[in-house]
């Protein structure tokens, strides 16, 4: 870290309210006690403290100049963070610092179309960048990869916002389809050169050149960096990533 940097804020939230997002994620709404806005980028995360150890969760939601942010938390067997979370009820405490994080698309970022790319709750800081940016004709395409349908979080919201708006494309892969699936299929390395190459042929003229974002396990991450900038020559400053493990 810079010594110069400053450290990011300690602050204490209230689980508002939780639901299941599917059999394995579980999405925590939290504010915070002092009642002050909860001020972060789009894409920015928060650690939740758990005595002397630290879990970082991007935030699903966007800011709204409310207390409020959601995060979603998958179950990992025997971990004792999610196990936590997951048993968390309403009215519980938990101390968080934060946000962090330059995986954001703010500024000048926000007018280039761009290719989301994630797998499973990787896409969550994408939510909250959607849900910040006021419909627009700048194309937005999102690849989401996960094992079964079942396992497709937010999957109602992203097909809805993609029947509202023509710009936006909603593009689930399944690495374990069942047979009625009818989308794509297979991991999502599989899918980003067409859909690169696809997404740039629609970049009108005078429009920025698209950007690629990438959040997922550190495996898919790093497959998909070496696809866009190693096999496809794209310029570093055009993909951005993070991954959570």
């Amino acid at each position: 870290r810079d010594a110069m940097a400053p450290l990011p804020p300690t602050f204490e939230a209230r689980l508002a309210s939780a639901r299941a997002l599917t059999p394995g994620v579980r999405e925590l709404t939290f504010e915070r006690v002092d009642g002050q806005p909860m001020v972060f980028e789009p894409g920015q995360w928060v650690s939740a403290v758990f005595g002397q150890a630290k879990r970082s969760y991007s935030i699903a939601s966007h800011p709204d100049d409310s207390p409020r942010f959601e995060i979603a938390v998958t179950r990992v067997p025997n971990g004792p963070a999610s196990t936590h979370l997951h048993a968390l009820e309403p009215g519980g405490l938990l101390r968080f610092t934060g946000p962090q994080g330059f995986f954001t698309r703010s500024g000048a970022l926000s007018s280039a179309p761009a290719l989301f790319v994630a797998t499973g709750t990787g896409v969550t800081p994408m939510r909250s960048m959607l849900r910040a940016a006021a419909p627009t004709s700048v194309p937005v395409w999102l690849v989401l990869g996960v094992r079964r349908e079942e396992d497709l979080i937010y999957e109602d919201e992203f097909r809805d916002l993609a029947r509202r708006h023509p710009a936006f494309r909603f593009e689930p892969t399944l690495s374990q389809p069942g047979a009625p699936w009818t989308g794509r299929r297979g991991y999502v390395q599989t899918h980003v050169r067409a859909l690169w190459d696809e997404l740039s042929a629609v970049t009108g003229a005078g429009q920025p050149p698209p950007h690629a974002f990438v959040c997922g396990l550190e495996r898919m991450v790093g497959s998909v960096r070496d696809l866009l900038r190693k096999e496809m020559g794209l310029p570093r400053q055009q993909v951005h990533s993070e991954r959570y493990d």
